[in-house]
């Protein structure tokens, strides 16, 4: 019979705020693909989401006679794949008291036996995991999109290292610029553009219709998703979609989401003066936990922030809030925040909202106003 394939929530997904507070976990961008992009190629069929349920209307649920039920946080590989698609019916593969996967039906609702998988996994539990898993993500998101294809044309005018490590997709445009792939794999998608003077070393990826404005300087390991546009100085950051970074200023060791704006100058510390660990607000918790010796910005969906802004080490931006002033931001800056201490009007936010996406020919759906009306409520605004 034909299985059903469904990514879904753990609990756990509030301290991936505030990505899942507008999409899935495994709507979350790493890498190239999203997770549940990776879990289509790796299965070759279609796969739905079950989410808390004012998500549920903007990623349905597919539900079918047998579903085999796979843990959202994690990324997929051969083994792991091979091992679910070996499970029966009432079989539940776990590792470390963690369920990564499930086969129920409506004969056997229930698990009847656990199976252990014993090699590594990848997944993420915090915001900051999407970033430093990016560098193998990239690397294998290249692998699992190349194979056996032929790269565009890249044009004699590049000076260019690691060519065979170098895909471009159909109607990506790369002229006058430096490209180093002996460090990593570079993807621009298609219809992506990198303009004269860009100086990048992989790994890194454009998204569809991406652009890097002229003379950028790029990190491995960098992702840029479809409609992003990046610009200055990035060093291993991950932009889920639609976002701008296009004018000068820095941003490392950082996850920004979708159709998010920095303005001009704004640069963002990802390493603390004395070298010690950074915490970064965990807004579930209501505490800062370590990140490590490194991490820049978190900022959530439709946030945006004025020219010249400074954001601290480890800093935490809600959704669509609007930030502006000249000294340090807050560490944490809550979802539908005006400048440092105001709050942003519902339906100004869902209006302005729509104007971003109307920039880059995109429009904000009555879906995505009930959605954003949720996480308004649900954040205490």
């Amino acid at each position: 019979m034909e299985r059903n394939y469904i990514l879904f929530d753990t609990p756990a997904r509030d301290l991936l705020f505030p990505f899942t507070h507008t999409r899935p976990v495994a709507a979350c961008r790493v890498g190239i693909l999203t997770i549940r992009e990776k879990w289509d190629l790796f299965l070759g069929t279609g796969t739905s989401y079950f989410t808390v349920p004012h998500l549920q209307e903007k990623y349905p649920i597919t539900q079918h006679t047998v579903n085999v039920l796979i843990n959202g946080h994690i990324l997929p590989s051969k083994t792991l794949v091979k091992a679910i698609l070996s499970l029966e019916t009432g079989q539940e593969l776990y590792k470390d008291n963690t369920v990564l996967a499930k086969v129920v039906a409506a004969e056997i609702p229930d698990v009847t036996s656990r199976i252990a998988f014993t090699d590594p996994v990848s997944m993420i539990n915090y915001p900051w995991d999407i970033m430093l898993l990016n560098d193998q993500a990239l690397r294998d998101d290249f692998e699992l999109l190349t194979a056996g294809r032929e790269s565009a044309p890249l044009p004699e005018n590049n000076k260019v290292s690691g060519r065979e490590h170098i895909f471009l997709e159909p109607g990506a445009i790369v002229n006058h610029s430096i490209l180093n792939a002996s460090t990593g794999p570079i993807y621009i998608g298609r219809n992506a553009e990198v303009m004269e003077g860009c100086l990048i070393r992989g790994p890194f990826a454009l998204g569809e219709a991406g652009v890097l404005k002229m003379g950028t300087k790029i990190y491995g390991a960098t992702s840029l998703g479809p409609g992003c546009v990046g610009g200055g100085e990035i060093k291993n950051v991950v932009m889920f979609g639609y976002s701008n970074k296009g004018h000068d200023g820095y941003l490392g060791d950082a996850v920004l989401g979708e159709w998010c704006n920095l303005g001009g100058n704004t640069t963002c510390s990802n390493l603390k003066n004395n070298g010690s660990i950074v915490k970064v607000w965990l807004e579930a918790r209501n505490e800062a936990f370590p990140a490590g010796r490194k991490c820049g910005l978190i900022m959530g969906d439709y946030s945006r922030c004025g020219i010249g802004t400074m954001f601290n080490t480890g800093t935490v931006v809600g959704v669509s809030s609007n930030i502006f002033g000249g000294d340090f931001q807050p560490k944490f800056v809550p979802s539908f925040a005006w400048g440092a201490q105001g709050k942003y009007r519902l339906a100004e936010a869902i209006k302005d909202a729509g104007v971003w996406m109307q920039f880059k020919g995109q429009t904000l759906g009555e879906a995505e106003e009930r959605l954003l009306t949720a996480v308004y409520q649900s954040t205490g605004n």
